[in-house]
């Protein structure tokens, strides 16, 4: 049986509702989704169903010895500008993003390295795996990396990316997202997540957005038209806060 756009509708609105309904009723707010959220199909036959087991009889250390090391000669001047790393410029709309990567307690997290990735203007990722008849775009690539400032501020210059098909059910579309990720200390500690652009109405369709049952959570993962932040003659500026932990947390792919 080929699943529709109505189906997948179906079965968000009872997740939504019961959920709504549990709230309602005192059970607690969940920031984050379940593993296992039925109307986003590839999570349910991929989501871990046995207890994680402990790396190298259970001392992190040893994995992490291993893992990458970052600091601030990795990052070249141009890693946050996605708009010049190729010899001509891309096509789309030129957009700024930036915000603070903040702890629970709302302070700056300075120094971290943040990596983002994202398809091009018209909805493709330069990927070989992705097979979306779009056009791609020679002077895109679609990654950046930042480190967070003294302020935990970090700044991407890039295009808005546009939406896309996925296959989750016939006719499903991705609203327009950027992917992003924070390092922390060491690569187990990588964190990542999605942005979104505001009032896309795409919303409502979206498996993988919706499966953050809880409202003000997803809210958090739509950033915020800052008019300062838009460049005269070139750019649109959109501000985005990235919080760790605690009820401001951002929503987060693994879940917690």
């Amino acid at each position: 049986m080929t699943l529709t756009q109505s189906d997948i509708d179906v079965e968000i609105n009872d997740i939504q509702n019961a959920y709504d309904k549990a709230v309602a009723g005192g059970a607690p707010v969940q920031h984050h989704p379940p593993r296992d959220y039925t109307p986003y199909r590839s999570s349910v036959l991929r989501y871990p169903k046995q207890p994680l087991v402990a790396v190298n009889g259970g001392d992190p250390e040893t994995v992490e010895l291993s893992g990458p090391v970052f600091g601030p000669t990795d990052i070249t001047e141009i890693d946050n500008d996605l708009t010049v790393q190729h010899q001509g410029e891309p096509l789309g709309e030129r957009i700024t993003v930036s915000g603070r990567l903040l702890d629970r307690e709302g302070r700056p997290v300075r120094g971290q390295l943040i990596e983002l990735w994202q398809a091009n203007a018209s909805g493709r990722y330069a990927h070989l795996r992705d097979q979306h008849p779009a056009p791609l775009d020679p002077n895109f690539t679609g990654v950046g990396r930042a480190l967070t400032d003294d302020q935990g501020r970090y700044f991407f210059r890039t295009i808005k990316p546009g939406a896309y098909p996925w296959r989750n059910h016939t006719n499903a579309w991705r609203p327009a997202h950027i992917h992003f990720s924070v390092f922390g200390t060491a690569f187990t500690q990588r964190l990542v997540t999605q942005m979104y652009f505001p009032n896309d109405p795409l919303f409502a369709y979206d498996p993988i957005l919706r499966s953050v049952t809880d409202e003000s959570a997803r809210a958090r993962l739509v950033a915020q038209y800052q008019h300062d932040l838009s460049q005269p003659e070139f750019s649109l500026g959109y501000e985005w806060d990235i919080v760790l932990d605690g009820p401001s947390a951002t929503w987060i792919e693994e879940g917690r």
